[in-house]
């Protein structure tokens, strides 16, 4: 099969990428994705220490495929990490929310291949005077911790491929071969598919949160939060209590305070469909089945084909 930017940079069949979200990109699904010739990647951002280093090891025992690491750099423990992510010999590295002169150097001077999410143009022109070897345009339509600017993926591509000439991945509402092709026509080397792969066999996900998910409609899910980070939610009883709270002119502290520690973690990977936080984007009300990694990628190939 021919090959293109995105393909060549990872040494991958297919320019799809699995989004490292947190509490559903363990080692299985980056291994499943890897496996089926996209590149898979571990969400560090939900992981200890410890169970980073165990997933990566999972992870390189189940694929003989390149596989990478996804690290915010708002991580709390980003040194020892970024240290463990060497000592570990990952080869590839997503960083996100933070700034990316701050460890690009860092990683690939240890031999690492770096790419960014950024969610702005100006991030964009940073990314590359900081030397990152690809570039992720993420969306309002995605899921979780989001852009200020609300910038839709149709708008935000475009303008990053006006603005820099380094390999570019989409993200934000991709969740269907026909939204592969409309991201490519934009400007887009390849994609990067967070929603669709959380919502896949072999997402760490709990089943609940799968569930809900799928059966969220148009409109579902919302921007909130802003005043902290921005994230896309699922409307459910949290949001409904977040909403309430941002009406009335919280402030960042009693934000702060409702959204308390271990959210995320009681909504996707323990099931709390009503008070935990549900991260998902927007194309979670295309999807109506939990199928596996191969089948979405068997959905994905037509579409694929036509771009390499």
């Amino acid at each position: 099969m021919a090959t293109n930017r995105i393909t060549q940079l990872f040494g991958i069949q297919y320019p799809i990428i699995q989004g490292g979200m947190v509490w559903c990109s363990g080692w299985k699904l980056a291994a499943a994705v890897s496996n089926n010739g996209g590149l898979g990647l571990l969400g560090a951002g939900s992981m200890h220490l410890d169970v980073l280093r165990e997933h990566i090891r999972k992870c390189r025992a189940a694929t003989n495929k390149p596989f990478g690491v996804n690290i915010p750099l708002r991580y709390p423990e980003i040194e020892p990490a970024m240290q463990l992510i060497v000592e570990e010999g990952v080869q590839i590295v997503f960083t996100s929310a933070g700034n990316p002169a701050t460890w690009t150097s860092f990683l690939k001077n240890n031999g690492i291949t770096v790419a960014h999410v950024v969610s702005n143009t100006k991030f964009a022109v940073k990314c590359e005077e900081a030397g990152v070897d690809a570039l992720v345009a993420e969306g309002f339509e995605a899921g979780g911790h989001n852009g200020r600017e609300e910038t839709t993926s149709m708008t935000l591509i475009p303008q990053i491929r006006r603005a820099t000439g380094l390999p570019l991945l989409a993200a934000g509402g991709i969740a269907l071969g026909q939204q592969i092709l409309a991201a490519i026509v934009l400007g887009a080397d390849g994609v990067q598919i967070g929603t669709r792969f959380a919502l896949t066999q072999e997402s760490s996900a709990s089943e609940a949160f799968k569930r809900a998910c799928i059966a969220s409609q148009e409109g579902d899910t919302m921007l909130t939060l802003k005043k902290l980070v921005p994230t896309r939610l699922i409307k459910n009883n949290f949001f409904q209590q977040v909403a309430a709270a941002e009406e009335r002119g919280a402030s960042i502290d009693e934000l702060t305070a409702l959204l308390g520690k271990g959210r995320a973690k009681k909504g996707i990977f323990e099931g709390d469909v009503e008070n935990g936080e549900l991260e998902i984007g927007q194309a979670a009300s295309l999807i109506d089945d939990i199928p596996t990694v191969a089948e979405v990628m068997q959905e994905f190939l037509p579409f694929i084909s036509k771009i390499i």
